[in-house]
Order: structure tokens, then sequence, then C-alpha cells
């Protein structure tokens, strides 16, 4: 199945780099990766929705990939759904939306501060209002190593990839690795601005607290139909998070991938893509 190149304008002179798959007629779908990730992060899922009847859009947040970059280093997550409400804009009617990590942070919080619902159903992926501070660190110090000096080679990449993700079984095809980098001046980078990562880091621990109860009060207004996918290995959200995440909203479905860390959709994207089309099949039919 071919895809199509999409470019969205969400502020004058600020772009959005995009790719649909499928009928463009028919009910739409945007996939938001998470953090430090482009488009390419999800696997076959887009192709597999299309397959199904959806129209799937994967796009690079701000910041990320082919997308702009923020002269004012404005990447926190106002600024994300910003974006995302005028791709809604653009796009048309109220689609589902499939959001890993940031990403579903930015639909949780674009649902659940709307006065009227903007979406048909909502999948958030290994994300919570409140996330394990351990695994967070990890993400953290795994986008800071090579930030600046880069890989000398793509193996380079990969091995530090693996080190991160010893879960995921390693690959000699480094094509999607390096669609995630940039190579410049003899060396691979990583496709995103670090300028968002020192944003992220210099969030005052009072910050992130408001944070964390805006996120809470988002999730009990949600209105669209919602589901949690939950990476069984998961060191962001663990059973813990998820069981208060789902006391505090228990009209939430939830599903734990077996062998999946944070990363659900690229660690058994086979197993999550299925439970995302049973759930769509039920509340958002193609």
């Amino acid at each position: 199945m071919q895809s199509s190149i999409i470019r969205f304008e969400t502020e004058p002179d600020f772009f959005i780099h995009a790719e649909g798959w499928g009928d463009a007629s028919a009910p739409p779908i945007l996939l938001l990766h998470g953090g430090g990730q482009t488009h390419h992060s999800w696997g076959d899922t887009a192709q597999r929705l299309a397959e199904r009847g959806w129209y799937a859009i994967t796009y690079d947040a701000r910041g990320h990939g082919n997308s702009s970059w923020s002269s004012k280093g404005a990447y926190l997550v106002d600024a994300l759904v910003s974006d995302l409400k005028a791709i809604i804009h653009q796009v048309g009617g109220k689609p589902a939306i499939i959001g890993a990590s940031m990403g579903g942070i930015t639909a949780l919080v674009l649902e659940g501060e709307s006065a009227e619902s903007l979406t048909s159903a909502i999948i958030l992926v290994d994300i919570a209002p409140k996330a394990e501070q351990k695994g967070i660190e990890r993400i953290f110090a795994f986008m800071s190593s090579h930030l600046e000096s880069g890989f000398a080679s793509l193996e380079e990449a990969a091995d530090a990839v693996a080190s991160y993700l010893p879960q995921r079984s390693r690959k000699d095809n480094y094509s999607r690795l390096e669609k995630n980098l940039r190579f410049r001046n003899g060396r691979y980078y990583w496709h995103w601005d670090p300028t968002m990562l020192k944003v992220w880091k210099d969030a005052t621990p009072d910050q992130q607290i408001a944070y964390e109860e805006r996120l809470f009060v988002a999730a009990q207004n949600l209105k669209a139909p919602t589901l949690i996918v939950r990476g069984g290995m998961s060191d962001v959200v663990s059973d813990r998070v998820m069981a208060e995440f789902l006391d505090a909203v228990p009209h939430v479905r939830s599903l734990t991938v077996s062998g999946a860390g944070h990363m659900v959709a690229g660690d058994s994207n086979h197993a999550f893509t299925n439970a995302v089309i049973q759930f769509l099949e039920e509340v958002y039919p193609a």
C-alpha cells in the first residue's frame, strides 16, 4: 500500500510533516509518537489500520523528524496540543487518536480540557497522569547520551538502542533506525531538537506536581471512549501507576501487552496493533 506525504501548517510558517495511509475520505486516525521518536516509530500499525478501512495519519511532532523546530523552545504540552488542534481542524471531523508517551499526554490534555469532545476515541500507549520517576530518568539519560557527539555509524547507534531496549531483538537492517537520525558532518545525530530536552528537564518539582494534577483532572474529564495500553515490562507505567489511574478514571479501559516495555508498538507491534484494531472496531468502526 502506498502512502502520501502531508504538510500541515499549524502556525504561520511552522509546518508539521506527516504521512497518510489509506483512503483520505475514510474515518481518520491520528498516530502521535513519543518524545525523541518520529512518525516512523509505529512500525506497520498505520498500514494495518488503512487495510482495515481507516485513514491513518502519522506525523512528526514539532522539533522531531522533518517537522519545524521551534526557535522559541516551545516544546511543552500546550504547544503540542495547539498543533494537534490545528491538524484536527485541517483533517476534519472527529478523528480517533493513538498517542504514545508524549503523544498520549498531548491527546489526554486535548480531550480532557476541551468543552466538547474533539475525538471519537483515544488510545493512550504506556502513559498515565503520574509516571514512575526512575523510568522517566532512564529515558532522559538515553536521550542525553551522544546528544553532542552523535554516532560514527548506524551500528554504533544500534548498540545504544540495544543497550536501552534489551528486551527487543537486535536487527541487522538499520533502515528504520536511520529514519530517526540525521547525517551531518560525517556523523549521525538524533532527529530531534536538543533544546527540547533542556526545556523538559528544567521543570521544577512544584511545576511537576502541578503538571501531574493537571493531567489527572484532564483524565477525569475524558469524554471519548478511551483505552490505555501498557507494556507489561514498562518502567514508566507500573502496575501501581496503572491501578491509581484506573481508580481515578474508572470509565477508561486497560490492556497490558506482555513482553513489551515503554515503547509498546515497537516492542510488540503485532500484538499492539491487534488490540488497537479490536477496540476501534467496537467504538469507531471504519
